[in-house]
């Protein structure tokens, strides 16, 4: 049994609040939520497929409620517009990102390291609480499981630079 100092409500799970749903998984917008949990320490949880019982949607509803009335107590009323504009400027943030890369030389010698091209590139990208701060995790997933992660790096995309993570 695991226990931890840190007091968590129910709402929070290892210092996220999870906020559950179901359905039909739209892609891009779970790539984007995934991209900015970090700065909002909120994780999109899926909890059922397209169909569920009353029973499960009801569990969803409850802990949802409940969660929302968390995360407006931290971030304030309104937070949502500021969320779902986060999550609107991804697709833009993202691609300032990956201009940022193309012209990297350590980027593009870390890539010839795994024999990835940049075209085939995947990766995710993590929003951090800096605005112009941006993680890049490089994912080969012609990789074992365990050696899919190729590198880490940093990017500012204000000043252009992208640094390894170690």
């Amino acid at each position: 049994m695991l226990s931890s100092c840190k007091k968590e409500d129910g709402s929070l799970h290892n210092g996220y609040f999870w906020i559950y749903g179901s359905g039909l998984i739209d892609m891009y917008g779970q790539e984007a939520t995934k991209a900015i949990s970090e700065k909002w320490k909120i994780k999109q949880v899926h909890a059922g497929g397209c169909v569920i019982d009353n029973e499960t949607e009801k569990k969803i509803r409850a802990a949802n409620k409940k969660t929302l009335a968390a995360i407006a107590k931290k971030y304030g009323k309104g937070w949502e517009a500021q969320y779902d504009k986060d999550i609107e400027d991804y697709a833009v943030k993202r691609a300032n990102v990956m201009d940022v890369l193309l012209v990297n030389k350590l980027f593009q010698k870390k890539l010839s390291n795994y024999n990835v091209s940049f075209d085939d590139v995947n990766n995710e990208i993590t929003v951090l609480n800096d605005p112009e701060q941006y993680e890049v995790t490089v994912v080969n997933p012609r990789l074992k499981y365990e050696n899919k992660i190729c590198f880490r790096v940093k990017v500012n995309t204000q000043n252009r630079t992208v640094n390894l993570i170690k």
